[in-house]
């Protein structure tokens, strides 16, 4: 039980498969926890959908859960943090309050031929100029138009003034409040494919471009500013949200990536490496994407960004698509179990491939297959594709910046890294250290930190980072010669799948 009233802070984590709370105690300590699966809508080949009403109604859950779990009460809580599965879209009425559409996730394709035609018509590079993104369907503003043009009366009730957007954070920011705030932070404005990352603002060029119109769109905050305080009805009790950040950069934020050369990756659903560029905003040459990686006090400090789709997800689809497993943690042992003889490769691009390789059209593959092949040696190659894209992202970063990244350690978290097999596959494969954290729910900690410091119950960045304390490194242990042959392999792999190929 928490000591003291107004100690504790509650971190929502709007994932793409399960809404999840968490409340932590002034020394950081986790002391509730709850966490609750939503449904995964896939209405044709290549889209998904989530039921926002699902989803606020799985936070809510949580959220009094996690509350009751720590044995508080809502007005123990001096601050809520929220951390959200990034530019999934959603479009709602502003004065009932009722999405006119499921929500289009992230991992959405069904823009794909609108983004092929912005390329064609040359817009990629104003696109990377202003906010950083390349022309993907990944990002927000392809799928706020396809909304606003498929959606019958939708487009006529915009330009009216009559419906707002807004990705997860902002959508559970306007339902807490009761209607009262339309906001969001920058590190979610950043991934809209519609926001100016280097003047801080909605650009007006690339609202042009995708057709959507400016007044739909939420007022941009720091990461760590007043969002708005909840209704007392909804939880039990008024309390400040303090903090927003999408989930990559709450991640980043929770492993006390503050420093310039500081990288991490997360390996949830996806996998995201972000690496701390400080105030430069590097131009990738790699096809990284540059972006936001937290503004605090009006200062904005950049990252390179590699996103991959597939990786937690790659052993959901082991569990529910072949029915091969029936828990992830299966997965190491049977990679344990494999036979070592057999080159097999998966590549997960069951929804594309996205960096370096952008690929909207790409569809997963597996290669090397023998008669001997069987469900160990899939499972073992499904945790290696994950490692293997790491070092993709990585030697496109490398490539990219010379401030530090050669010899960076990686701070990991995500439900992946519990998987002490697939930690040292990650290390041997880098040729890098792997440091798993003591505290592997870093993306909430991320969020329960600016919340907690805005609130002044929580130290500053200098004395978070100090509290930061590793549970186990993993170091490399494979010869230079295997690594790269595997790596070889690997990209022979991608090679054969992507599109144009």
């Amino acid at each position: 039980m928490v000591q003291g009233s107004k100690g504790a802070v509650l971190a929502i984590d709007q994932g793409t498969t399960s809404s999840r709370a968490l409340v932590f105690d002034a020394e950081q300590k986790i002391v509730g926890l709850a966490q609750q699966e939503f449904t995964q809508h896939f209405p044709k080949s290549g889209w998904v959908e989530h039921d926002a009403e699902e989803i606020w109604d799985s936070v809510v859950a949580v959220c009094k859960k996690a509350i009751a779990g720590a044995q508080l009460q809502a007005g123990d809580i001096a601050a809520i943090g929220i951390t959200n599965q990034r530019e999934t879209t959603l479009i709602w009425d502003r004065k009932t309050g009722k999405p006119i559409h499921r929500a289009i996730v992230w991992q959405d394709r069904r823009t794909s031929d609108f983004c092929a035609e912005l390329k064609k018509q040359g817009f990629e590079d104003e696109v990377t100029n202003r906010s950083g993104l390349l022309l993907d369907p990944y990002f927000s503003g392809t799928k706020v138009r396809w909304l606003l043009d498929n959606v019958e009366g939708a487009r006529a009730a915009a330009e009216a003034g009559d419906l707002i957007f807004g990705t997860m954070d902002t959508f559970l920011i306007w339902r807490l409040t009761g209607g009262q705030r339309h906001v969001t932070d920058a590190t979610n404005a950043a991934r809209t494919l519609m926001y100016n990352i280097g003047e801080n603002q909605w650009d007006d060029s690339l609202l042009d471009m995708l057709g959507v119109p400016k007044n739909i769109l939420p007022e941009v905050l720091d990461c760590a500013a007043d969002f708005g305080t909840t209704r007392a009805d909804i939880l039990g009790a008024e309390i400040p949200v303090y903090g927003v950040a999408g989930d990559q950069q709450a991640a980043t934020i929770g492993n006390a990536c503050f420093q310039p050369g500081m990288l991490k990756s997360t390996y949830g659903t996806g996998c995201f490496a972000l690496l701390n560029t400080g105030k430069d905003r590097v131009t990738s040459k790699n096809r990284m994407l540059t972006t936001i990686a937290y503004r605090l006090n009006g200062e904005t400090t950049y990252a390179l960004e590699g996103s991959i789709f597939m990786a937690g997800a790659t052993v959901q689809w082991l569990r529910d698509g072949l029915k091969i497993i029936d828990d992830a943690a299966q997965t190491g042992s049977m990679a344990d179990q494999a036979d070592s003889e057999q080159d097999v490769y998966l590549v997960p691009a069951f929804t594309g491939l996205g960096a370096p390789y952008w690929d909207a059209e790409a569809r997963g593959a597996l290669y090397g297959m023998t008669r001997n092949t069987g469900p160990d040696e899939i499972a073992k190659a499904a945790l290696e594709a994950v490692c293997y894209q790491t070092r993709d992202l990585l030697e496109a970063m490398k490539a990219d910046w010379s401030g530090g990244a050669d010899d960076t350690v990686l701070r990991v978290d995500g439900g992946m890294v519990a998987s002490n097999w697939t930690m040292q596959f990650l290390a041997d494969i880098l040729n890098a250290p792997v440091d798993r954290p003591n505290i592997l729910e870093t993306t909430a900690l991320g969020v329960a930190w600016l919340a907690g410091s805005r609130a002044g119950i929580w130290p500053d960045a200098e004395g978070f980072s100090k509290t930061w304390s590793r549970d186990r490194r993993f170091e490399p242990d494979m010869t230079q010669e295997t690594r790269h042959a595997r790596y070889a392999g690997w990209k022979n792999a991608v090679s054969r799948t992507l599109s144009s190929s």
